[in-house]
């Protein structure tokens, strides 16, 4: 019986870890690294920035830091990443909107373990104060994690342009 939730729980990790991978296709662009944790013989534990461009909302832009493990374990891809990224986001030229989008929808995602984790960014609005929220956060097919960051971007105008309205967008 217990295997049957194992089998189950990695059928949904899985199958989960395919369609995310799928449909974001987007590769991060790694900005540059710290190491934090040096190794004689093997790759350092480092921080790690990277930059995205939001694939839906052009004229926003997204920074996240995580931790990388070194050790053979990092290097095979077999350690499990921590949870503990941080996020920033900014407009960086005029907003335009590709088409309606929902509340929690996700921008970015990739897996930080072998099968089991996974990191999302997910984007929101603000309708009220005409502001995109950014969350950052890990989900673990068995257990999460509380660990999350959360980034705003007040649409504001760029040069003679009036900014969108972001609640005109969800759909």
């Amino acid at each position: 019986m217990v295997w049957r939730r194992g089998l189950t729980a990695l059928c949904a990790a899985v199958c989960f870890g395919l369609a995310s991978g799928a449909a974001l296709a987007q590769e991060p662009d790694r900005i540059f690294d710290k190491s934090t944790v040096w190794r004689p013989l093997t790759p350092n534990d480092k921080l790690v920035v990277y930059g995205i461009d939001d694939p839906d909302v052009q004229g926003v832009a997204c920074h996240y830091t995580q931790p990388e493990k070194g050790g053979i374990k990092g290097t095979l891809g077999l350690a499990e990443e921590v949870s503990d990224i941080s996020l920033s986001c900014r407009q960086i030229g005029p907003v335009k909107f590709k088409g309606k989008m929902k509340q929690g929808e996700v921008v970015f995602s990739e897996r930080r373990s072998l099968i089991f984790k996974s990191m999302q960014i997910v984007r929101g609005c603000d309708a009220k104060r005409n502001t995109l929220i950014y969350m950052v956060y890990s989900d673990k097919v068995v257990q999460g994690s509380p660990k999350n960051s959360t980034s705003t971007v007040p649409l504001m105008p760029w040069g003679t342009e009036p900014p969108p309205k972001c609640g005109d967008f969800l759909g």
